[in-house]
């Protein structure tokens, strides 16, 4: 039986003690996590990472993955449509392409229409600053992440959503050190408030 409250509150001790993240190994974390879960959660983590593997994100795949039986994983990835469509939409009408060309489309799937943070979304496109526009997507990411486990502390969804956050802070550590360490301790502050809180709750 999985001891989320365990999991969760090791996260952030996990990395403390290498406050600047130079040395943080993303892969590593996410297997110390994983060897804490059970086979059926070890599933759930693992099909999340197939999110970001380019060779299996298709039109297939999507359509498990908005339909799937766990929250987090069926409202993160059809988040994740509607923004890679979004960008892709915004792309052609600016490059002049076919409109649709590109988009990933599920059968039975037509949620762009309703998607809420197309307007963030397009406004952050429209930005000229490459590195800017990255950021910009990356934080309505991280928005969205906070916004599905708002209400999830000691649960799968919670340890989704941070090994989510840990991807974004993963590809900025590459793409800019500086901003991948700001994320990084971000997210450490948001866990221990979070799970400082939780603790108070329930004590009370």
């Amino acid at each position: 039986m999985n001891n989320y409250e365990y999991i969760v509150a090791s996260l952030p001790v996990l990395r403390q003690e290498d406050a600047r993240t130079d040395n943080l190994d993303a892969a590593a974390l996410v297997d110390e996590i994983r060897g804490q879960l059970s086979g059926h959660d070890q599933a759930l983590l693992d099909t999340l990472l197939d999110g970001y593997d380019p060779d299996k994100m298709d039109a297939d795949f999507y359509a498990r993955m908005t339909g799937h039986k766990n929250r987090f994983l069926r409202e993160w990835f059809t988040f994740d449509l509607d923004l890679r469509n979004t960008t892709v939409a915004y792309l052609n009408d600016q490059l002049g392409r076919e409109a649709g060309r590109d988009l990933i489309q599920p059968e039975g799937f037509e949620e762009l229409e309703a998607f809420p943070e197309r307007e963030a979304a397009e406004a952050i496109l429209r930005g000229t600053d490459i590195l800017k526009r990255e950021r910009g997507l990356d934080d309505l990411r991280w928005r969205k992440i906070d916004e599905i486990t708002i209400m999830d502390f000691f649960d799968i969804e919670a340890i989704l959503g941070f090994v989510a956050k840990l991807k974004i802070i993963d590809r900025w550590l590459q793409l800019d050190p500086d901003s991948g360490r700001a994320l990084f301790r971000r997210m450490v502050e948001d866990i221990r408030s979070t799970y400082d809180n939780k603790k108070q709750n329930i004590a009370i």
